[in-house]
């Protein structure tokens, strides 16, 4: 018999889906209306934010909604190919998210927001990489991250 751990994952110490779901709706309100970032996302599909919830949650050891049902890690950064993002794009888009991150009172305990914080940089700069080019730096059958509590061993460990 396999033992849970007691530990919850980051997911869990959020509060769940419904947490990643209100943090990226209300982020995306506040892409829209940011005069750098609404060019980019004006054209984002009405189930792009719900996405990156799902996406979001699963990296941090919530249900795998996203990789089963939605998409991978190889389409999702595939989305960016050609976008030409900038690092002033990427910094915004971390602000607003950190910003509503705040604002809907996810956890802000050091070892939580360290994990958050860790993984939204990687990730962005990975999306950044991957925008200013025509071909993805990254294998198709490339596994989703999975991010913890400050494990050593990177995004794809087991």
């Amino acid at each position: 018999m396999i033992e849970k751990s007691s530990t919850p994952t980051l997911f869990e110490w959020a509060g769940g889906m419904p947490v990643f779901e209100r943090l990226t709706e209300l982020f995306y309100q506040k892409v829209l209306n940011d005069p750098l970032l609404e060019p980019v996302f004006k054209h984002m599909s009405p189930e792009h934010q719900l996405h990156v919830a799902h996406f979001i949650a699963e990296v941090l050891g919530g249900p795998t909604w996203y990789s089963t049902a939605e998409g991978s890690h190889f389409r999702m950064v595939q989305k960016h190919l050609a976008k030409h993002l900038t690092e002033q794009h990427r910094r915004r888009w971390v602000s607003l998210l950190l910003e509503t991150a705040d604002e809907i009172n996810l956890p802000d305990d050091p070892e939580f927001r360290s994990a958050f914080v860790a993984y939204v940089e990687w990730g962005t700069r990975i999306a950044v990489i991957n925008s200013n080019s025509d071909n993805l730096q990254m294998e198709p059958d490339e596994p989703m991250p999975k991010w913890g509590w400050g494990v050593p061993g990177g995004p794809y460990q087991g």
